[in-house]
């Protein structure tokens, strides 16, 4: 179902390829970025273990925790050389994990042909919206990316074009799993007044794009410290805070398909968190960039004591803050004045679990008088819904969908941040405070995890459930149900009673064995799961009457 919908999707944009055939691709397939006034020497990488690597004062090492800790500096060729000679196998690996994706949801080599000679068109204006000193950052890791992909572009512009993907992911919301949830609480809403943000970042590519997180550490010759959470191959922001204590995350809103990529918004994310000391000066470095979808930035400052919402569409910007109170949520749709009337918004509040998420956010902060890191770990990890009703387990309408890349809680008056572990943001919260990361690389640049073990936020007990391990069955097997549905095969009947009885509070089990019988012209068994399923709490509106509309089928075919 999920490759009916991609290229569903997909179609509309290949139109537009015979309409305006090639034209612009040649100058986009040839520009190079000036690297002139950089340095391309850097030091030789020297492997210390499996799990260790040094570049001069750069390094990557494997915490105990499973996650990647990544340390470079310079100018913008030499972080990007650095980071590419660091993390080379963990490039390969997301860019294969990426690409394998990409051949599972289409799979004829016609299409994929067709489908890269569409990218290199689509993605023809980026390199105009792309400052230099990221397209040189962007530049230098790819001449460590793998020749294995050269086939689908070469790796500087595959490198660049990756990180729209984000960006496209967003707008095609049926192909991509984005529920992201994020918050904000300050004054009386903290256990010491201060600051405190948290968030889940609900971008799903596949549980392998997940394994190998990086928390990156960069210390560039212009601009600010700042660390962000991202993986191999990708210098953008989706969730980060620099040394002035301003933090950045990045929440989709509902976009049309866009029909040219401009400045990919993680590359706004990271100008903001580069050169933004305050929310005047993150508002400001938002307006100078033309984006291609619509994103929620919520801007947390320790210099403003507040957060806001920075709302950026293609054709429209706003700002929104909170009056006459001391918190701040953000789900996937917008709430600033600029937007109140945009007819995409008020769709995807009406027919997303967006709304849904933002009313629990509202109601788990509500239970909390007093915030604290470890308070705001065990919201960002609550698979309840509304009054606590249980949702199923994998449910897009809970805080923790069971599906995050990461979790993240920042304290920015205090430069101290607790990032999540495998598996999802069920793991041990890690956490790091910025002043001792970047004076030790100064003073003491041992190779040693930059962590404060002392402050970390031990995982959720939920992990070692037998409720955890019947739900990650569930997923394994929600996936071959699925395949059989979308692909007419056969499917042991034990399967589709095993696929509930892992996950039964979840109405999409039901809803996917009726929908396996209904196929089968099993009508009353198709009709007996589908009125199951409708008892449940169903994930959105347009699931909501999909549902009804097969138990109507059911009961006159059933009859």
């Amino acid at each position: 179902m999920l490759k009916k919908r991609y290229i569903v999707c997909f179609s509309h944009l290949f139109v537009a390829l015979f309409l305006f055939n090639s034209c612009g691709i040649k100058k986009s397939i040839n520009n190079l970025p000036d690297i002139s006034g950089y340095n391309a020497n850097i030091p030789e990488r020297i492997k210390i273990n499996d799990s260790t690597y040094t570049a001069g004062n750069s390094f990557l090492t494997k915490n105990k925790q499973g996650q990647w800790e990544l340390y470079v500096e310079g100018d913008p060729l030499e972080i990007g050389l650095l980071t590419g000679s660091l993390t080379q196998e963990l490039m390969y690996t997301q860019e294969k994990v990426f690409f394998d994706k990409i051949n599972e949801l289409v799979p004829s080599e016609g299409k994929q042909k067709f489908l890269r000679k569409f990218l290199s068109w689509y993605n023809r204006k980026m390199y105009r919206h792309v400052q230099e000193e990221y397209k040189s950052e962007i530049y230098g890791v790819s001449r460590y990316a793998s020749d294995d992909f050269n086939t689908i572009s070469t790796p500087y512009l595959r490198s660049l074009y990756l990180h729209g993907a984000h960006d496209i992911g967003h707008a095609l919301q049926d192909l991509a799993l984005v529920g992201c949830t994020s918050f904000a609480a300050w004054d009386e809403k903290t256990e010491d007044g201060e600051l405190l943000l948290g968030r889940n970042f609900d971008f799903y590519a596949g549980d392998a794009f997940a394994e190998n997180k990086i928390i990156a550490f960069v210390n560039p010759d212009e601009g600010y410290d700042f660390m962000s959470v991202t993986w191999g191959g990708f210098i953008g922001v989706v969730s980060g805070m620099n040394e002035k204590g301003l933090t950045v995350t990045i929440n989709a809103g509902k976009s049309k398909i866009p029909l040219v990529a401009k400045t990919p918004i993680s590359i706004v994310a990271r100008e903001i968190l580069q050169y933004a000391s305050n929310i005047d000066e993150a508002v400001a470095i938002a307006k100078k960039r033309e984006v291609f979808v619509s994103e929620a930035i919520m801007i947390g400052s320790a210099a403003d004591h507040k957060a806001i919402l920075i709302e950026v569409s293609p054709n429209n910007f706003g700002v929104y803050e909170v009056e006459n109170s001391d918190e701040l949520i953000c789900s996937n749709h917008f709430q600033s004045e600029a937007f109140e009337d945009e007819r995409r918004n008020q769709k995807a509040i009406e027919n997303s679990h967006s709304e849904y998420r933002y009313e629990r956010m509202e109601e788990l902060l509500s239970k909390e008088q007093k915030l604290t890191p470890k308070k705001a770990v065990e919201i960002l990890r609550n698979k309840n819904g509304l009054n606590d009703k249980v949702l199923g387990y994998g449910n897009e309408k809970a805080i923790n969908q069971l599906l995050a890349h990461h979790g993240i809680v920042f304290k920015p008056e205090e430069l101290k941040v607790w990032v999540s572990s495998n598996p999802y943001q069920l793991g041990e919260f890690v956490a790091y405070n910025l002043n001792v990361v970047f004076k030790n690389r100064e003073n003491n640049p041992s190779i040693k995890s930059l962590s404060i073990s002392e402050m970390n936020i031990p995982e959720d007990g939920f992990v070692q459930t037998k409720a955890f391990q019947d739900y990650e069955q569930y997923r394994l097997l929600e996936h071959k149900v699925e395949l059989a549905i979308e692909n007419k095969s056969h499917i042991n009947e034990d399967d589709l009673r095993v696929l509930i009885k892992l996950n039964p509070d979840y109405w999409k089990a039901y809803n996917l064995v009726g929908q396996y019988h209904y196929q089968n012209k099993n009508f009353k068994e198709a009709l007996k799961n589908f009125e199951m399923a409708n008892s449940k709490v169903v994930t959105t509106a347009v699931d909501e009457k999909e549902l009804r509309k097969f138990i109507k089928k059911s009961k006159r075919k059933a009859n």
